[in-house]
């Protein structure tokens, strides 16, 4: 199954007509994907109207938009364009070997999430480790070789900061 990476995130209704509110994530805008879906696989197709609200074909009304509040919609990898040169997705972290400058192991990368803070990068271990997703904390990505070097902040270590 290809990866799939989250596009959008719908908010609260907007006026009585069916419109929401939107986070769009994505760099090409709404209007690039003529179809998103959600964890199950249920299809979406969104029409902006204006900035952050988007109108969701067969959605009518206030109460039916209240019930898709909270909905991640996701676009296949493979629909996305290539990235630049230098350049990756956050979702082609996950699965690469997370070691150390001295080639400590750390477990793999599970996830990348953000909940508003900056992205972080989430280690199998053991222990289980959230690390920044910072140039401090993760000075090394080689995605061809399967790995990025972390420099975990004190405080993910379990040692007091100095």
């Amino acid at each position: 199954m290809d990866t799939l990476i989250l596009i959008a995130e719908l908010g609260r209704p907007h006026g009585v007509r069916g419109l929401l509110r939107v986070r769009d994530l994505s760099e090409a805008g709404l209007s690039a994907f003529a179809e998103l879906r959600d964890m199950k696989g249920r299809a979406y197709r969104l029409t902006p109207h204006g900035m952050d609200v988007v109108a969701v074909e067969g959605v009518a009304d206030r109460d039916a938009a209240a019930r898709l509040t909270g909905t991640k919609l996701y676009a296949p990898r493979a629909s996305l364009p290539p990235a630049g040169e230098g350049e990756f997705y956050l979702a082609d972290l996950v699965g690469l070997r997370a070691e150390g400058q001295a080639g400590e192991t750390y477990g793999k990368v599970t996830a990348v999430e953000d909940h508003g803070g900056g992205p972080y990068l989430v280690l199998s271990g053991p222990p289980e480790r959230l690390v920044p997703f910072t140039l401090a904390a993760v000075p090394l990505i080689d995605l061809p070789g399967g790995r990025l070097v972390v420099e975990p902040p004190a405080e993910v270590n379990g040692e007091a900061p100095g």
